[in-house]
């Protein structure tokens, strides 16, 4: 919440243009007026911490210039406005370089000059007070005991890691599933870093196509090519003094690698369309779910920027390494999703917990977030039952065939899943498999897979 009064102290040796300056400041109810008429009895209440200080450039005991460095070095955040009754260029450009904020001449548009000004000094202080607010709103969201969810072995050796290279000003590779939580990962770094109040910059390679990738990246000047009409602030620059998140960084193309690598091993960039160089002080943030050691060995990828970015390594377990963790987040799914919603709370009934528990979730954290925020949007009253959650066939054939079975083993599997898509229609699921319906039944007989005949027959559209 930014501060609404405003201190303002007013130094000023002419007391009948003092207390026009007071009364004038004062029309606005926010601001806090105290006057002195010597530049000694300011300095001796700076403690107090004035939010600004108008300062009259010819007083009798110190010279505005003088009193205006004493200000600045013992508190570089308060704002002086001169105020002199010379206009002297000069001297005005000489005082705003020394840090003042502005000089006004006294004459007969003083008041409303000083008016304007204390009010733009007041939006910008509460625009970045704002500002400081919102980031310590993302710090706290991306702390990283409280956004990254789950109280596994496994996630729990990531805490530690994430801690270390939070601490440390190095590069970091991320490497993981398709819905590991990698960019949420990069996000509790940075923002836990000495870095957290500056820019965190995400990029995904795979998103943006290769010939458009190094204008992203570096950014192009005026007429660089056909359809630069502008000059382009690349990615890089945005990312100045913060982290720079490339994601998916396997997918980028040779030519990009070797540039990619002189920017890391130089600091320094060069736009696209320029001569010129520019020093960039950035933190690497690289992630993928390829392995790029093995890019490596297939020539896909520079064996030396694989080194450059290698760095600290970060392997994001898959969710069905996490044992517990999918309940807990889960929970925390429905919860955000029911707020967001404005619905009541809902819970899970043993039997959805099971279902939970009993597949493997190949889409990972983001796989369960879509099921469960589904299951609870499909529930009825205030639990979720097994019958409200769904997996995409899609997704239950990488579940069945990312677990180590006999082909038999496999082909049952099969045949159970399509049973149940079907309501139990043996001849359906026989014709819908290419399979004798005789295979179906003595599976059934030799209870190989459950049986159970709803009285509706599905019929395909």
């Amino acid at each position: 919440m930014a501060k609404s009064n405003v201190l303002i102290y007013i130094v000023e040796d002419d007391p009948w243009y003092k207390e026009i300056l007071a009364y004038h400041l004062s029309l606005n109810p926010d601001n806090e007026i105290i006057t002195f008429e010597s530049g000694k009895e300011c300095l001796k209440n700076l403690h107090k911490k004035p939010d600004i200080i108008t300062l009259d450039f010819q007083l009798p005991d110190l010279k505005g210039n003088e009193i205006l460095k004493k200000i600045k070095s013992i508190d570089p955040e308060i704002e002086v406005i001169m105020i002199s009754g010379q206009e002297d260029i000069n001297t005005a450009v000489s005082l705003l370089r020394e840090g003042a904020y502005e000089y006004i001449v006294k004459d007969d548009n003083a008041k409303d000059r000083l008016w304007h000004t204390v009010n733009h000094i007041r939006n910008n202080r509460n625009l970045r007070q704002e500002n400081e607010s919102l980031r310590e709103e993302v710090r706290q969201k991306y702390n990283f005991e409280s956004s990254i969810i789950g109280n596994s072995t496994a996630i729990k050796k990531i805490f530690g890691i994430i801690e270390k290279a939070s601490n440390l000003n190095i590069t970091v590779s991320i490497s993981g599933e398709t819905g590991t939580g990698k960019e949420l990962v990069a996000k509790a770094i940075h923002y836990n870093s000495n870095r957290g109040k500056k820019p965190f910059v995400p990029v995904n390679v795979a998103a943006i196509p290769s010939e458009l990738l190094e204008s992203e990246l570096f950014g192009h000047e005026k007429g660089a090519f056909t359809g630069a009409v502008t000059t382009r602030l690349g990615k890089f620059e945005e990312a100045h003094q913060g982290t720079i998140f490339l994601d998916e960084i396997a997918e980028l193309d040779l030519n990009l690698q070797a540039k990619l690598l002189r920017v890391l091993q130089e600091r320094e960039i060069t736009k696209i369309g320029s001569n010129q160089t520019k020093a960039i002080d950035v933190r690497i943030i690289a992630a993928t779910h390829r392995n790029l050691a093995e890019e490596v060995g297939l020539g896909h990828f520079r064996e030396d920027l694989y080194f450059r970015l290698l760095g600290l390594p970060i392997q994001l377990p898959p969710l069905r390494e996490r044992e517990g963790d999918i309940l807990i987040l889960a929970k925390y799914f429905v919860e955000e999703f029911c707020k967001m919603n404005n619905i009541p709370a809902r819970g899970f009934s043993e039997k959805a917990r099971e279902k939970l528990l009993t597949y493997s979730f190949p889409g990972n954290i983001r796989e369960l977030k879509a099921v469960v925020e589904l299951a609870t949007a499909l529930s009825e009253g205030l639990t979720i039952d097994d019958e409200d959650i769904t997996f995409s066939s899609n997704g239950k054939m990488k579940d069945v065939l990312s677990q180590e079975k006999t082909l038999k083993e496999h082909t049952i599997d099969i045949v159970q899943h399509y049973l149940n898509k079907y309501s139990g229609d043996v001849l359906f699921v026989a014709d819908k498999l290419d399979i004798g319906k005789s295979t179906i039944y003595k599976m059934i007989k030799n209870n190989e897979v459950e049986h159970q005949k709803n009285s509706h027959r599905y019929v395909s559209h």
